[in-house]
C-alpha cells in the first residue's frame, strides 16, 4: 500500500492587507500607527518647548 499524502506549503497572507479583528495585519497595523502617533507626540515637544497636553490646551 502506497502512501499517496501530499505535503503543501503554507499560503502566506499579505503581512500589509487591511483586515479587521484580532488578526497578525491588524496587530502590525496598530503597532506602526501607534509609533507615527508616539513620533508626532516627541517631535511637538521637541520644537513647541511644551509638553503634549499643554500644546493642545488641555492642561
Amino acid at each position: 500500500m502506497q502512501d499517496t499524502t501530499k505535503v503543501t506549503t503554507p499560503v502566506m497572507d499579505d503581512r500589509n492587507a487591511w483586515r479587521y479583528g484580532f488578526t497578525p495585519q491588524a496587530e502590525i497595523w496598530n503597532g506602526r500607527l501607534a509609533m507615527i502617533g508616539f513620533l508626532a507626540a516627541a517631535l511637538i515637544e521637541l520644537f513647541s518647548g511644551q509638553g503634549f497636553l499643554h500644546f493642545w490646551g488641555i492642561m
